[in-house]
């Protein structure tokens, strides 16, 4: 992870984001202390399906999981169905 302070930040914008969107996190500091992060939208569409994940796993083990879909219904839902 890469610290640069946000009073710096400013005049090289363009090639952080480009950092970030190539994978890279970018850490913005005030005061030496991270306040902010650059991150590629991968990383936070990875973040909310592990989140996801393990919130179903978690309502799997407690027995609270609702009804599921059935996979024909699911495909019609989704226009898949011929």
């Amino acid at each position: 992870m890469t610290e640069i302070a946000i009073s710096q930040a400013g005049s090289q914008l363009y090639e952080l984001v480009r950092r970030a969107a190539d994978g890279e996190t970018i850490a913005l500091t005030d005061d030496g202390r991270v306040t902010a992060l650059l991150v590629s939208p991968e990383v936070i569409a990875d973040l909310e399906d592990s989140l996801a994940l393990a919130d179903y796993q978690r309502r799997k083990a407690e027995g609270t999981l609702g009804p599921g879909i059935p996979h024909a219904e699911v495909r019609r839902m989704l226009g898949l169905t011929q």
